[in-house]
């Protein structure tokens, strides 16, 4: 692994001489990527002459070790140090999910539980919510479909980073909560004080940077306009505002009315339609090819029951990391990090793992 090293600092001195280019800026779409890129590699970069030094303050304190015994008792130190400058390197050298930079689209869906599942849809968006902003990411509702209670029925809302280093991109984060959460608590609706046990499914997709990414012929489209129903809108019966978008070739269907105006709507199912698009388009290339990995944190079947989310323990545990913890009230506030760096530290260990058995 440490032998492509050497391509990767050239790669990131060429991507710095690129980025002194004032040409370069012009195009915003060419200079997000080149500035991801060089983030990327500049962690990289920054770990490699730490693992270097340590491994030469390591000599030196060997070399004057056997000149004076007094400078042995440093040794093991310095050893621990170059050990966890070693695995630091090798685990940034470790391929990246090319869309860890990427924005998000989340959509939240009731499943099992009826009214119940749809409470706890908007107990997920705000969980969720209230992460993105301690991360400093910003969201923005794009659809909604209320509940009698004031659940959702399904609600997608799009996140979004200014960051420019991958590893602190949304999918980067949010990519492991895909697939079906369970909870279990008394339903405001029980009178008998019963646990229940409902579930509610998440739906993540990186958000498409620039729409030239995914090509849409508009003859492969069938739109329908309609009016607004349901909850909170205005408009209701007013105009048709409500947007239906058909993508005839995979059948991919999207539906917005959550804005009043139908040119607002069509273009948000836009946004949603090249993101589903997007993400079609990674799971038929990962099937096709021939090593494709289906990552033990990740995988493909969004029908997994990923975390279990229990109120009278306050307790949550993932399913796929073994993690497990007694602070579920902290967790729907938001304080969702650790359980992500479960995730994310298995997702490493799993590629680790791959990547040894390959070079046996």
């Amino acid at each position: 692994m440490f032998e492509s090293v050497a391509v990767l600092l050239a790669e990131h001195e060429d991507l710095q001489n690129q980025l002194a280019d004032p040409a370069v800026h012009a195009d915003a779409a060419r200079a997000k990527k080149i500035n991801r890129r060089y983030a990327e590699l500049s962690r990289i970069v920054a770990a490699h002459t730490a693992w270097q030094g340590a491994g030469e303050d390591l000599e030196a304190a060997r070399e004057l070790a056997r000149e004076d015994e007094a400078f042995a008792d440093e040794v093991p130190a310095l050893e621990e140090a170059l050990d966890t400058a070693q695995e630091k390197l090798r685990r940034l050298l470790i391929p990246r999910d090319p869309d860890d930079g990427r924005d998000v689209i989340m959509e939240i869906k009731g499943g099992e539980g009826g009214a119940e599942s749809a409470l706890f849809a908007a107990d997920l968006l705000r969980m969720y919510t209230h992460y993105a902003e301690s991360k400093g990411w910003k969201t923005e509702l794009l659809e909604r479909d209320e509940s009698d209670l004031g659940g959702y029925k399904n609600v997608q809302v799009a996140i979004k980073s200014n960051a420019s280093d991958p590893s602190q991109g949304v999918w980067a984060h949010l990519k492991y909560e895909g697939g079906v959460h369970r909870v279990q608590r008394v339903p405001a609706t029980e009178s008998q004080g019963r646990i229940h046990t409902s579930t509610t499914g998440v739906l993540v997709f990186p958000e498409v940077d620039e729409p030239e990414e995914v090509e849409i012929n508009q003859s492969d489209l069938k739109i329908d306009v309609y009016r607004s129903s349901g909850p909170g809108g205005q408009s209701v019966n007013t105009t048709d505002s409500a947007v239906r978008i058909t993508h005839l070739p995979t059948g991919i269907v999207v539906a917005m009315q959550n804005e009043k105006s139908q040119l607002q709507n069509r273009e948000a199912g836009m946004r949603v339609l090249r993101a589903r698009i997007l993400a079609r388009q990674a799971e038929e290339q990962a099937a096709v090819a021939s090593d494709a990995r289906k990552s033990q944190i990740r995988g493909m079947d969004r029908s997994e029951r990923i975390r279990t989310y229990n109120f009278p323990e306050n307790r949550i545990a993932d399913h796929r990391t073994g993690y497990k913890a007694y602070n579920l009230d902290a967790v729907m506030d938001g304080a969702l990090e650790p359980v992500i760096d479960s995730c994310i530290q298995a997702d490493e260990e799993a590629r680790l793992a791959e990547i040894g058995d390959q070079g046996e």
